[in-house]
C-alpha cells in the first residue's frame, strides 16, 4: 500500500471520531486544550489498536467482523447518544451542572463505537502488502488531530447552543451510528 493511500485511509477512518467530537465538545462548559488533547489521545489509541486487533484476527473471524462490526457500533452510538439526549432533555439539569470533562468510560465507549470499522479495515489490511504498525499509527495519529480539533470546534457550538448541546452530541452520535450502519449494508 503507498504513502498516499495510507494517508487517505488514515484520514477516512477518523472523520465519524471527528463529528462525535464536535458533539461531545459541545456537551462540555467550555472545554480548554488539554481536556481535547485528552480526548483526543483516548480516542486515537483507541483508533490505533483497532485496525491491530482487526488484523491479528485476520482470517479466522473476517467473516464476523464484516458481517456483524457496523451493528455493534450502531448499538453502541445510540445507546451513548440516547443517554445524552436523555442528559440533556433532563428538566433538572442546570447550566451549572454541565461537565468540564467526560469521564474516561464515556469517552472510550464513544471511541470503541466509532473505530469497529478501523477493525475491519485492520482486518482487510492482513491480506495486502502494508506496514500494519504505521497503517495503524497513522490512523491514531490522524485520529488524535481530529478529535482535539473537533472537540475546539464543539466547544464554539456548546456556547451558540448552551444546554441543549448534549442533545445535538447525543443525536450527532445517533447519526453516526446510522450512517456507519447505512455505509456498510
Amino acid at each position: 500500500m503507498n504513502p498516499i493511500a495510507l494517508l487517505l485511509l488514515a484520514l477516512s477512518m477518523s472523520t465519524d471520531a471527528f463529528a462525535v467530537a464536535i458533539g461531545k465538545g459541545a456537551s462540555l462548559k467550555k472545554p480548554r486544550f488539554p481536556e481535547a488533547l485528552r480526548m483526543g489521545l483516548i480516542f486515537g489509541s483507541i483508533e490505533a489498536a483497532t485496525p491491530l486487533i482487526g488484523w491479528l484476527i485476520g482470517r479466522v473471524a473476517a467473516s464476523y467482523v464484516s458481517a456483524w462490526g457496523h451493528w455493534i457500533a450502531f448499538a453502541v452510538l445510540v445507546g451513548l447518544g440516547a443517554h445524552m439526549i436523555s442528559e440533556g432533555l433532563s428538566p433538572d439539569k442546570k447550566q451549572t451542572q454541565t461537565p468540564t470533562r467526560h469521564s474516561f468510560l464515556k469517552i472510550a465507549l464513544a471511541a470503541f463505537g466509532t473505530s469497529i470499522d478501523a477493525m475491519a479495515v485492520g482486518v482487510s489490511l492482513a491480506f495486502v502488502e502494508v506496514n500494519i504498525f504505521l497503517a495503524a499509527g497513522l490512523i491514531g495519529l490522524a485520529t488524535t488531530a481530529m478529535v482535539t480539533v473537533g472537540v475546539m470546534l464543539g466547544r464554539v457550538l456548546g456556547s451558540l447552543f448552551g444546554q441543549r448541546a448534549e442533545v445535538i452530541g447525543g443525536l450527532t452520535l445517533i447519526a453516526v451510528g446510522g450512517w456507519i450502519v447505512t455505509g456498510n449494508l
